[in-house]
């Protein structure tokens, strides 16, 4: 099959034939109809975290995938062939960006009727991220205030919604040209990051939620109200912040999960969530889609048609 990969560390992303995965017992093989590609893609590429997590060459790339299944492994009941899914695969499963992938049943859910493939494939890494955050760690609850830094991203848009679902108050760090954009998506209260300090105009808020790290991370913990929980997905409390402004502290990485998933979908078919993308690429052009990833100006999710 083709597939999008890299050679080596820092490599170009091309099209090339490589072998199409093999079914396992838990597992469903899916034509691929849609994937999405999602900032971590560029840092495995990079190398960044070869210690933590190493790849093996010749790597295919992307992990977010929407299309319909053509094989079920024998231990698998919830899913028949023919079924539209969509999920975000484990590290043993990565590989959307390619004319087939394997994704474990667990991993899986069913796609909404109401969305696109191309829709459908936007959501899962970013949705699981923000989804966890919220309820796995931070325990968001009705009438808190949580402070969600870039806003405008992929993560951003689909966390904003999710935190009003959850019955937050949601400030959010976004710069003035996508204002409109989260306040659509139901932000209360917009902060321009290039012409104003958060840190300056909020205090005693129930969480953050970070996913820029370093100095805006440091930052962050000032705004809180004691007992209030930071959560992160770009860095690690190395200086022990949490402990000087007696709040709590989550650095975490997402985990798959069909069922959360299903929750997701649930909430896009009730009209309470619904995908921002930022631009659309041909299979043909994934290269282009992973340098404009690399910009990091993204608004809403890259998203790769499969059947282009």
């Amino acid at each position: 099959m083709k597939a999008a990969i890299i050679r080596a560390y820092e490599g170009a992303v091309e099209i090339a034939d490589v072998p199409a995965p093999v079914l396992a017992d838990d597992s469903v093989i899916i034509k691929v109809h849609a994937a999405s590609i999602n900032p971590i893609d560029n840092i495995l590429r990079m190398g960044y975290m070869k210690d933590m997590m190493p790849l093996t060459f010749p790597f295919v790339m992307g992990y977010d995938v929407s299309g319909v299944v053509t094989e079920v492994g024998k231990d698998v009941t919830t899913f028949k062939i023919g079924d539209a899914v969509y999920a975000r695969a484990n590290q043993d499963d990565k590989g959307a960006v390619a004319e087939f992938a394997r994704v474990k049943a667990a991993e899986l859910a069913l796609k909404p009727a109401s969305l696109s493939h191309l829709e459908a494939a936007s959501i899962p890494l970013a949705g699981l991220t923000a989804w966890q955050a919220f309820v796995e760690f931070a325990h968001l609850e009705k009438g808190q205030k949580v402070l969600i830094h870039a806003g405008s991203g992929g993560v951003g848009t689909l966390a904003i919604q999710m935190a009003k679902h959850l019955g937050a108050f949601v400030a959010t760090t976004v710069s003035a040209r996508n204002a409109d954009l989260v306040k659509s998506l139901g932000a209360d209260l917009v902060i321009d990051y290039k012409t104003e300090n958060f840190d300056e105009v909020i205090s005693d808020y129930d969480v953050v939620f970070d996913m820029v790290g370093g100095d805006i991370m440091n930052r962050s913990f000032k705004v809180l109200k004691k007992g209030g929980h930071l959560v992160s997905i770009k860095g690690q409390d190395t200086d022990g912040l949490a402990a000087q402004h007696d709040v709590k502290f989550d650095w975490f990485f997402m985990h798959p999960d069909g069922a959360q998933l299903k929750t997701l979908a649930d909430l896009v078919v009730s009209g309470e969530l619904k995908t921002v993308i930022d631009s659309t690429f041909k299979f043909g052009d994934a290269a282009k889609a992973f340098d404009h990833l690399a910009d990091g100006h993204a608004v809403g999710k890259i998203v790769i048609d499969m059947t282009a």
